[in-house]
């Protein structure tokens, strides 16, 4: 899951929700999987400028009407606009390196909150994420890693689509190496409960 890490990078505390807020379309910020160094003195960004941002990550019919989420200044999620489509958005994180927004749909958004609380995904729960602006670098084998290290095979991913909660036999049948291809289809966090099918796109 490519972002679905930038927000989150800023402490795993902002997605302390309870699946009942992913459920309802307004999950916490994006995971960490996507950590990235923190580009000094990042500008604020406006309600409309985020909203622009986010709908960036998905296709324009699925953004239009796709909610449309961000952290606050309190470490909490507000609602920027409400959608009707069961999608839900985020900006970019304009304090890492990348352009890393990023859409996911109820599935995926049951799938998030298990990742940032640490529990098993629920089984029969297959979500689809999209990141068509690309996202930050991450660990390709780490679910929580938040920075490179010589062991855990830090990857740097540009637009992709996720696929997350499938069957293992699913993963199976795609690359599962630690140092992937990542102009083709792979494997990222092989062997975890959070592992999930990456797939470059362009």
């Amino acid at each position: 899951m490519s972002k679905f890490n930038c927000w989150l990078c800023t402490g795993a505390a902002i997605f302390g929700f309870g699946g009942a807020a992913l459920y309802a379309d307004v999950p916490p910020a994006a995971p960490p999987m996507h950590h990235g160094t923190a580009a000094a003195g990042a500008a604020p960004q406006g309600d409309e400028e985020m909203i622009a941002s986010a709908m960036k990550a998905a296709p324009k019919k699925v953004a239009a009407n796709a909610t449309i989420v961000a952290p606050d200044p309190k470490g909490g999620m507000r609602t920027l606009r409400t959608g009707t489509n069961g999608f839900t958005c985020m900006p970019d994180n304009p304090e890492t390196p990348g352009p890393d927004p990023m859409c996911w749909d109820k599935n995926a958004g049951a799938w998030i909150d298990a990742y940032l609380n640490h529990k098993t995904p629920p089984p029969g729960k297959v979500g689809f994420m999209y990141m068509l602006a690309g996202g930050t670098d991450a660990s390709n084998t780490d679910p929580y890693a938040t920075k490179p290290t010589s062991a855990n095979h830090w990857i740097k991913t540009g637009p992709h689509v996720m696929i997350v909660g499938a069957d293992a036999g699913f993963y199976d049948a795609y690359p599962k190496s630690p140092d992937p291809d990542t102009q083709s289809p792979y494997v990222m966090w092989a062997g975890t409960p959070y592992q999930h099918l990456m797939a470059p796109i362009g």
